[in-house]
């Protein structure tokens, strides 16, 4: 249930990328700002599946919350934290 959650969230946030972009610069640009997320979503994936399985084994902390689940809930945040970090950088731009 907590990888459906954070799959609906992802894409919420590409749907409201996808239209930002699309408004302000143009339906390319709305499909190369998907395009990059999906590679950061991807690539992030990975990597939190790699530290997670240092810390944790396959089942994780409860039958709910497995290893694949606290990867997903780690590149979420960490997700997060870039994607703050990159519109205030850009604000500060256009600014």
């Amino acid at each position: 249930m907590i990888a459906v959650f954070i799959f609906y969230i992802h894409l919420l946030a590409a749907t409201a990328i996808f239209t930002k972009r699309w408004q302000e610069e143009g339906l390319s640009e709305a499909f190369l700002s998907v395009g990059f997320m999906a590679i950061v979503f991807a690539v992030g994936w990975s990597v939190a599946t790699v530290i997670i399985s240092f810390f944790f084994t396959k089942a994780g902390l409860a039958p709910w919350f497995d290893r694949d689940q606290m990867s997903l809930t780690l590149l979420t945040i960490l997700e997060s934290i870039f994607y703050y970090a990159y519109i205030k950088r850009e604000r500060k731009k256009t600014t």
